[in-house]
Formats: C-alpha cells, structure tokens, sequence
C-alpha cells in the first residue's frame, strides 16, 4: 500500500487531485492569457495532467467550431 504524507509539499503524479472545474478555469485562463504565476505554481502541482491535456484539445474543438460558424453566419449574410 502506498502512504500519502500530508506535510508533503510537492505531491506524486497519482497524488494530485484537481477538480474538473479548477482545469478548465486554468485552461481557460491559458487560453486567454490572464494568469498570475503563484496560480500558475499552484496549478503544476495540484492538476492532473492528463486533463489538462483533455480539457486543452476539447477547448480547441469548441473554438475552431465557435470561430467555422461564426464565418459561415457571416458570410452567408
């Protein structure tokens, strides 16, 4: 069985346990650019890569299909 200490300071890769909501408000962030660097710091050791890599790709599907639409309605006009 593995031990968790909690005075640790920096946690394992299977330690780290982000909310979905805290990703997607940090890839959004990202997106944007607005980011302090403490929360930048914060995010590296609180966020579970993987869905920050999964939030970031669906993040990019809905802005290419946001901006392909927004170009169809216009030019259709």
């Amino acid at each position: 069985m593995s031990e968790h200490k909690s005075g640790s300071s920096e946690p394992s890769g299977l330690a780290r346990r982000g909310s979905v909501w805290l990703t997607v408000k940090a890839v959004g962030a990202a997106f944007v650019g607005l980011r302090k660097g403490r929360d930048l710091e914060h995010d590296s050791a609180s966020l579970n890569p993987v869905h920050v890599i999964a939030v970031g790709l669906v993040g990019v599907f809905l802005l290419v299909a946001v901006l392909i639409g927004l170009v169809n309605w216009v030019v259709a006009k």
